[in-house]
């Protein structure tokens, strides 16, 4: 028993948080406490963060229900990290609109739960109560906006569209139960072989992967993505576009790996496939969109199709590179939409992106931070984000996936267009009345830390190939 608190013990830290943090609120004057939680409720995922990198040996809770093992530490502290910096690098926003609630950091707070639970799951019902706790916060942070249409808005679709989603996943999982007997991953790898799986469980692992694409927002289950960035409150974008994504990707190798890695080649083409479709949707659909949200939700729907590719090669070095790409990811995004949390006009939100016209004259070391975001963004080297390309690229080929290397290789060439061209805007677009761009310390941190770490990481990574590959070697093995 002492064991299995002990793997569960920083997600009971962070629900005790939560649940303490909701009674102070109510009984102390509600709102006025929001601003100091946000800053408290940082501190601790940034400490139980540290907690969980410090951390010993894999730790296997509940009989195989919840695994602390070295990829779910480091899909964890990458999001918990993620979530503590976005939360303050928000903060100012949230007071500029008068979204400052109380209710806000808890919420992420039970969703960052439901994300290292879906990370560290060991048998299907875990995985989805994980999931679901996740999905229920975000639905309601997307839409906490209430007197505005397009958040509220934002929130039906997601909620609407990500039933649908579970739907898929909970009868996926009751195939795979009904074929195999069991929910734990344990059990599953044993009943799915290459070749010898039963054609119900093939259709129980589609229709899984099918609700699991919804979440990692691949193409074609990404029509949700666009929509539900644009309409919900900017640092909610943001929180999405970083922490989720990894929890869902990690979800996303844990299936596969965890429980149908006897079947590489019976799931190795279904995420093939959402790759290639995710990249060329993402890169294509992206060169059409005038505001800055859509199109960076169309970015994310792009870098998951590359993500998939190395999960797709069906080898640890495949999982070292998706971690590697999500890491390296998180933090592009976390600079990009820094920015974007303080492009005002009169004092309301612009994304619009001819807000950028001529940033590069009147802030220039914005515009430069945003240059090499960009840069990485698209994967020019010598950027970071060209080595996060480099290795999933790297992955794929080894795993005699050329053909998908290939079309990787396209996609990206397609996608540099729309980074460039908001590089044009910044440096040599025509001035059509200037966009505020307030920032706060935080944010300018944010951002400054993040392009200094695009350019400096090119040296060794920060070591983060050897931890990669480490938490890659706790799950294939």
């Amino acid at each position: 028993m002492t064991a299995n608190l002990e793997a569960i013990l920083p997600e009971i830290v962070l629900a005790v948080y939560a649940m303490g943090g909701l009674l102070w609120a109510v009984y102390t004057g509600k709102d006025a406490t929001a601003k100091g939680m946000i800053w408290i409720t940082s501190a601790v995922l940034f400490l139980v963060g540290l907690w969980i990198a410090l951390a010993g040996d894999p730790v296997v809770a509940f009989d195989g229900f919840l695994v602390r093992d070295g990829f779910a530490r480091f899909a964890q502290c990458t999001i918990l990290f993620s979530a503590a910096t976005v939360l303050v690098m928000g903060q100012d926003y949230m007071a500029r609109n008068g979204l400052m609630k109380f209710e806000y950091p808890l919420i992420v707070v039970l969703a960052v739960i439901g994300m290292m639970v879906m990370v560290g799951a060991g048998n299907l019902l875990t995985l989805y109560m994980g999931l679901e706790l996740q999905s229920l916060s975000l639905y309601v942070l997307a839409a906490m906006q209430r007197d505005s249409v397009r958040s509220t808005e934002a929130g039906l679709k997601y909620f609407v569209l990500g039933a649908i989603s579970s739907g898929l996943l909970l009868y996926g999982i009751s195939l795979t139960y009904g074929y195999t007997g069991t929910l734990d991953f344990a059990g599953v790898i044993v009943a799915a072989a290459d070749g010898e799986m039963a054609l119900g469980l093939l259709f129980g692992l589609v229709f899984m992967l099918s609700g699991l694409a919804f979440k990692v927002s691949a193409a074609p289950f990404h029509m949700w993505t666009p929509d539900v960035y644009e309409g919900s409150p900017t640092p909610v974008t943001a929180f999405m576009a970083t922490a989720p994504k990894v929890a869902a990707m990690g979800m996303f190798a844990r299936v596969t790996h965890d429980a149908f890695g006897g079947a590489v080649n019976d799931w190795q083409q279904i995420v093939a496939l959402l790759s290639v479709l995710s990249m060329f949707v993402g890169a294509i659909a992206a060169i059409g969109q005038r505001d800055l949200k859509r199109l960076m939700a169309y970015s994310s729907i792009n870098h998951m199709g590359f993500a998939l590719m190395g999960l797709a090669a069906g080898t640890a070095f495949g999982v070292q590179a998706m971690l590697l790409y999500m890491a390296i990811y998180v933090v592009m995004n976390i600079g990009t939409f820094a920015f974007i949390l303080a492009m005002t006009r009169d004092g309301r939100e612009d994304t619009d992106i001819a807000a950028l016209n001529q940033l590069g004259t009147r802030r220039p070391g914005q515009a430069l931070a945003m240059l090499v975001l960009l840069f990485s963004l698209a994967g020019i080297p010598p950027m970071v984000g060209f080595f996060a390309k480099l290795y999933v690229l790297q992955a794929a080929i080894d795993a005699g996936l050329l053909w998908l290397a290939i079309l990787g290789v396209i996609a990206t060439v397609i996608g540099a267009f729309y980074y460039l061209r908001l590089v044009y805007f910044i440096y040599f677009g025509e001035s059509e009345g200037e966009v505020e761009t307030p920032m706060g310390a935080v944010q300018w941190a944010a951002l400054a830390v993040a392009a200094i770490v695009m350019v400096a990481g090119v040296v060794n990574l920060f070591g983060l190939e050897g931890v990669a590959a480490a938490a890659a070697a706790t799950l294939v093995l």
